[in-house]
């Protein structure tokens, strides 16, 4: 009886410690779903975020707007949707995790934050394609919040990178970057 209540209490004491497994969550756009896994372990504040975002459906009826290009490598750099700084629909910015901290790293499929300066992301997110190792903090540069990646879809987010584009933009870096069609997003939710 005592060992049969030992060997209880430590398997749930196992289970317990068991490390929380990735959220997968469906991005369903016009042109077709995009899934993402969000990785709650190492980046618990950004995919805290995120995930509010996609139980208050803040998401829905938003778009993907942005595809920035890597410089003379058409096919790598990122695609940004979200809120885009809609304030009816953005929540209280959260505190930075750089990569240098998580762990995570900005390779082709990553999900990471967009902001302005550390500490500013609230609800526009980006989806990495091909390298994007000058997304990583650096000792010089705080960088970008990774939080997960996707787990299929990729063949969409190629399509919105090489969407065509407005010549101008809100700054000197995201000229050129306004998608001229934005990608609507019908809804972001939470899969089993």
């Amino acid at each position: 009886m005592i060992a049969r209540f030992l060997r209880a209490v430590l398997l749930l004491a196992l289970v317990a410690a068991a490390p929380p497994k990735p959220v997968r969550v469906e991005i369903r756009t016009e042109i077709g779903s995009i899934v993402v896994a969000v990785d709650t372990r190492h980046a618990p504040v950004t995919a805290a975020n995120f995930l509010a975002y996609v139980d208050q459906k803040r998401f829905d009826g938003l778009a993907f707007y942005r595809a920035a290009r890597a410089d003379g490598r058409p096919k790598e750099g990122f695609v940004q949707g979200g809120t885009n700084n809609m304030m009816t629909r953005v929540l209280k910015p959260i505190k930075h995790e750089p990569t240098s901290v998580t762990g995570l790293r900005h390779v082709d499929g990553t999900l990471s934050m967009a902001r302005d300066d550390p500490g500013t992301a609230t609800g526009d997110f980006f989806i990495v394609v091909g390298d994007g190792h000058y997304l990583d903090a650096t000792r010089k540069d705080p960088g970008y919040a990774a939080f997960g990646h996707v787990l299929s879809g990729m063949p969409l987010v190629h399509q919105m990178l090489a969407a065509r584009t407005y010549p101008g933009g809100w700054s000197k870096e995201t000229e050129g970057q306004q998608m001229m069609k934005p990608v609507r997003i019908l809804s972001a939710r939470r899969l089993p």
